[in-house]
């Protein structure tokens, strides 16, 4: 077996992978355009990237299958029915591609995507493993909603098909999925990345499934919420992506209040606490962490130029590349010396309170997901996800209130959205509902 390394993002839940072709040149499966980590394994291997193989137009981050090409020459495996606009090798269910010793053949599994091919990597005639991108994932199947939402159910029958002919394949050929635990395309909270078809085959309840119509209600029924920038990135990786590297460009607070006047969105990647107690008034907080990228596609505006504020031991590289992988490739820059810079030239600043769970009272507004929610919350809570709060801020009383997620990050990206709209009185819980059930001893409540 060749070596077959995964590249995980813990932040889109997503894997890539290199395989060893084991003569000093690579394969990278389903790469971003934030190629640090391929870099860093090619570099530690003494390999150069010969082939990029996507198994569909992503709709969750930019592909780097493009960016390779234009600068290592590496040779892009794709999927012919995508009519990337790009050079690269189109390829048809059953097509094989000599990797040199070993091949890749590709399988039509449409259903996530129209266009979706899996790849199985053989030596000789012998199946070792299958890159499955977004149909069999690891305890389930990949979201079929994000093409249209009118073809959600033919997708979803589609996908069934591509499930039962992977399910063909030998028990003991690997499972390499892209997307995992924690993607928004759809995975099963904690689930292991990778698999086997024997393993799925026992322990897949879609795969265990009665029959296509059990599979499609199941299916289904899993679906939640996803970030609006996934309805731009498939037509945007049909074109395809070559950048430079990021940068955040100092911006002194002239130009910067300049530019907010114009119409640009402050972002304020800040750690919770820090926002809380100083922060540019109408500044949208979105912490820099793994997930950092997730919820600035959900937030953040990607029409309108961005201002970063950030803490002196933040790395501003980490930010740009967060963006700029979900499509954000061309932030304004950032605030030249953070909020020490802003109130050294005494402009208004804006607090927000913070409460432990032992200090909850009044009403309280839950920002998780809905699977979330449902399965434990404060007695009496309002929900609205965090994602939706934008447009339904009406909805929320204008009364002092607590926000809360599982944390606090979430429910300060929540506060500061109600602050911009006109409420005031709003504190945030450092905390989830385990918290404030452990400090009161209070009983939560599930379901809606």
């Amino acid at each position: 077996m060749p070596e077959v390394v995964p590249l995980v993002d813990e932040g889109l839940g997503n894997s890539a992978y290199l395989v060893d072709l084991g003569d000093g040149r690579a394969l990278v499966v389903d790469v971003s355009l934030d190629l640090r980590e391929v870099g860093r394994a090619v570099q530690r291997r003494g390999l150069s990237v010969a082939f990029a193989a996507d198994t569909h137009l992503h709709a969750d981050f930019l592909s780097g299958a493009r960016q390779l090409s234009a600068t290592e020459d590496t040779r892009v495996l794709a999927s012919a029915a995508g009519h990337r606009e790009f050079t690269h090798s189109g390829l048809r269910d059953g097509d094989e591609v000599d990797l040199g010793g070993l091949g890749l053949r590709a399988l039509g599994t449409p259903g996530h995507t129209d266009e979706h091919l899996s790849f199985l990597l053989l030596d000789g005639d012998r199946p070792l493993g299958v890159f499955t991108g977004g149909s069999l994932i690891v305890g389930a199947a990949a979201r079929t909603d994000l093409v249209a939402p009118d073809r959600t159910e033919e997708l979803a029958r589609a996908q069934y098909t591509s499930l039962r002919r992977l399910a063909e394949l030998p028990d003991d050929v690997a499972v390499w999925p892209t997307h995992g635990a924690g993607s928004f395309c759809s995975a099963p909270p904690g689930a292991d990345r990778t698999s086997t078809i024997g393993r799925e085959k026992a322990t897949n309840p879609l795969l265990r499934a009665a029959d296509e119509d059990a599979f499609v209600k199941e299916l289904l029924g899993s679906l939640g919420s996803y970030p609006p920038y996934f309805r731009r990135l498939g037509e945007i990786n049909r074109q395809g992506v070559v950048v430079g590297t990021p940068e955040l460009p100092p911006l002194e607070v002239g130009a910067v209040r300049r530019l907010l006047a114009d119409g640009a969105r402050l972002i304020d990647v800040r750690p919770v606490d820090e926002f809380a107690a100083a922060h540019v008034p109408g500044a949208l907080s979105i912490p820099l962490r793994p997930v950092f990228a997730s919820w600035l596609g959900w937030l953040a505006p990607h029409d309108r130029p961005l201002v970063v504020v950030r803490g002196a031991d933040q790395d501003p590289a980490e930010i740009a590349w967060q963006a700029a992988k979900i499509g954000y490739v061309d932030l304004a820059g950032e605030l030249d010396g953070g909020m020490d810079a802003w109130t050294a030239a005494e402009l208004p600043t804006a607090t927000t309170r913070l409460v432990g769970p032992d200090q909850v009272s009044g009403s309280v507004l839950d920002i998780r997901q809905e699977p979330e929610f449902v399965s434990g919350h404060l007695p009496g809570a309002q929900h609205v996800e965090l994602g939706d709060l934008a447009g339904r801020v009406d909805e929320v009383p204008q009364e002092p209130l607590i926000v809360m997620c599982g944390h606090g990050e979430r429910a300060m990206g929540a506060a500061s959205l109600l602050e911009q709209a006109g409420h005031r009185g709003v504190a945030v819980l450092t905390g989830g509902p385990q918290d404030w059930a452990d400090a009161t001893g209070g009983r939560l409540e599930s379901g809606r």
